[in-house]
């Protein structure tokens, strides 16, 4: 089993940052790996939603169905997968601090079938994506305000 968990500050309000986090169509701007993620239903993103993500990882492309299992607005954001080579459950909470909120991700997932993947191997990869997604996330929502314009937020 798979275990990480890391987190970091982001200066820009706490709405700002969930609402970029908990919008799956964002995940291409800020997930190492990700090729495509679009929710299968239209409408808002809540518990019991569901959205597919194709991405790669360690050279094998992969394509995985997740359900949204936490949905606090401004709070706690999680989603469990129920198809692809990783049984995986990861949550993000966000807490206000001074001049911007700091996000934790958790993470938990085991190897399906991954074409023979060592489980530990895969786990120093899963936590250096972790750590690239938050460097890059924070990047992205702390650059100008005029600048964050182009990205959009489903709200």
């Amino acid at each position: 089993m798979i275990q990480l968990e890391m987190s970091t500050l982001i200066y820009r309000p706490v709405k700002q940052v969930f609402d970029f986090v908990s919008t799956p169509e964002n995940d291409l701007q800020w997930q190492y790996g990700t090729l495509a993620t679009a929710r299968l239903y239209k409408g808002v993103n809540k518990i019991g939603t569901f959205f597919r993500s194709i991405g790669h990882l360690m050279g094998h492309r992969i394509q995985s169905t997740f359900e949204v299992i936490q949905h606090e607005p401004n709070s706690e954001y999680g989603f469990k997968s129920l198809s692809g080579p990783l049984h995986s459950q990861t949550s993000y909470t966000f807490k206000a601090v001074d001049g911007g909120t700091r996000i934790t991700i958790s993470t938990r997932a085991h190897v399906v079938d991954f074409f023979q993947m060592d489980e530990r191997l895969l786990g120093r990869k899963i936590k250096k994506q972790l750590k690239e997604n938050l460097t890059l996330l924070k990047g992205l929502l702390e650059e100008k305000t005029s600048s964050l314009e182009a990205y959009p937020v489903a709200g």
